[in-house]
């Protein structure tokens, strides 16, 4: 994230050491540190919130596709149990003609 060097490290080291002076600097440091620790793991905590919620979202768009999947299963049943309606109605008719016309040819 920051590039900090060593020399940069030790320029900000020098300029506080300047400014806060030698007895509080210790104090400053942890206070600083303290902070920084803080920031990190309030900012682990966002993250790992922000990946869930995505990962429940992408949960949520899955359970979509599924149901829609599932509604076109559906309507593949219907149609086949429809098909297979048709069908026998169709054949019905034809096997009572067939039955018909083979008893009207036997021989008496």
């Amino acid at each position: 994230m920051f590039e900090v060097g060593f020399s940069e490290l030790c320029m900000v080291a020098l300029v506080a050491l300047l400014v806060i002076g030698p007895e509080r600097l210790p104090k400053v440091a942890r206070l600083a540190g303290f902070w920084v620790g803080k920031t990190r793991n309030m900012m682990a905590s966002v993250k790992a919130e922000i990946n869930a919620e995505l990962q429940a979202e992408e949960m949520r768009q899955l359970l979509k596709e599924q149901s829609g999947l599932e509604e076109l299963q559906k309507m593949q049943h219907d149609f086949s149990n429809a098909a297979d309606t048709l069908k026998a109605s169709l054949e019905q008719p034809l096997l009572e003609e067939s039955a018909t016309r083979v008893k009207s040819y036997e021989p008496e």
